[in-house]
């Protein structure tokens, strides 16, 4: 979304907060007349880990035109606030571009932030020139990028039918707390897990009450694990059960295409 003045500036990162894949310095980070674009993201939401690939795809594909990335990791569950699982998380989700920990929201709150994930695209000027709030819309961001450091190229190709422009989507089913089992819609199921040992995920999505997915999923670090994925918004029955050894924190929904 276009940011309806050109005077919002970019605040400067806390000097004492750690980062990832950089010394922090604002002067490597905040160079003049480069745009740049930061992502609150965290590694425990299925929102985040579902928008991350495009966000690495611009660093990748922009960096070397002038875009900076910097990612602002902010928890929104009790793992995420550990810096040494945020840096194993950054490490294990192949994230090369900088991260700062803001384990306390202090960036969060200078920027006002309203939920995760959430991007902002800053001008060279650091004036804010584009922001969007939760999913979608990566085509155009991607636009803007190109727009500020004068490029013209095919934008990314949708990673998933629900990331195309004017798909129709349907609303989900909420959040819901720990290892929920029930009825749901949407077009994929997460959980929230923290420990070691096993998950066991069955679905029913056909009326009849015939199984449409089993599988067991082994835990090793805590973070959002996909549980199901649909080729579009479903109507179907969760039966979700955890290891003594494994803590769910929470089941999350994602959305999916109009059938």
């Amino acid at each position: 979304m276009r940011a309806p003045v050109d005077t919002i500036a970019a605040p400067l990162f806390p000097t004492k907060l750690p980062w990832v894949n950089t010394n922090g310095a604002q002067a490597s980070i905040l160079q003049r007349g480069k745009p740049m674009l930061v992502e609150f993201w965290d590694f425990c939401r299925p929102n985040s880990l579902r928008t991350l690939p495009y966000v690495k795809a611009w660093h990748e594909r922009y960096a070397d035109a002038g875009l900076r990335v910097v990612g602002v990791h902010c928890p929104g569950f009790e793992p995420g606030r550990d810096e040494r699982a945020v840096r194993d998380a950054v490490t294990r989700l192949g994230i090369v571009h900088p991260v700062l920990i803001d384990s306390e929201f202090e960036v969060w709150r200078e920027y006002g932030n309203r939920g995760w994930p959430a991007r902002y695209l800053f001008d060279g000027r650091a004036r804010l020139f584009d922001y969007h709030y939760g999913e979608g819309a990566y085509e155009e961001t991607e636009l803007a990028i190109q727009k500020l450091l004068g490029v013209a190229r095919e934008p990314l190709a949708p990673l998933r039918a629900e990331d195309a422009p004017g798909a129709s989507l349907v609303a989900q089913t909420q959040d819901q707390p720990g290892a929920w089992s029930g009825t749901y819609e949407a077009g994929g199921v997460w959980a929230v897990l923290d420990g070691a040992g096993t998950v066991t995920v069955k679905t029913t999505t056909d009326g009849g009450g015939k199984a449409s997915g089993d599988m067991t999923l082994t835990v090793e670090h805590p973070g959002a694990y996909k549980l199901v994925e649909h080729k579009r918004h479903t109507e179907g029955v969760l039966d979700l059960r955890v290891d003594p050894g494994v803590e769910c924190l929470a089941t999350c929904f994602t959305p999916g295409v109009a059938s």
